[in-house]
């Protein structure tokens, strides 16, 4: 357990972040599924459309610390390459 007043507050903000960390993970996530549930429809529209809005969220991930860049950018890649796909398929 913390006992000086420095680790004591380091043990706070700590706790602060990762709250902070854990809802911005999650939503991403919840951008992310959208995403995959829009490509498993065959809907290349929609799909296109949730991948739009989950570029931005997934670049703040990184520039908040809490993905890795280049997760992110090889993420974005392979969703765009599915969505493309669709577009080829129909």
């Amino acid at each position: 357990m913390a006992n000086t007043e420095q680790s004591k507050k380091r043990a706070r903000q700590s706790e602060t972040r990762y709250a902070i960390n854990k809802a911005r993970r999650s939503r991403i996530r919840t951008f992310l599924r959208k995403v995959e549930e829009a490509i498993a429809s065959g809907d290349q529209t929609v799909a296109a459309a949730a991948l739009k809005a989950a570029q931005p969220e997934l670049s703040r991930g990184v520039t908040k610390g809490v993905l890795h860049k280049n997760t992110v950018s090889r993420k974005i890649s392979r969703l765009n390459a599915r969505v493309k796909a669709l577009a080829e398929k129909a």
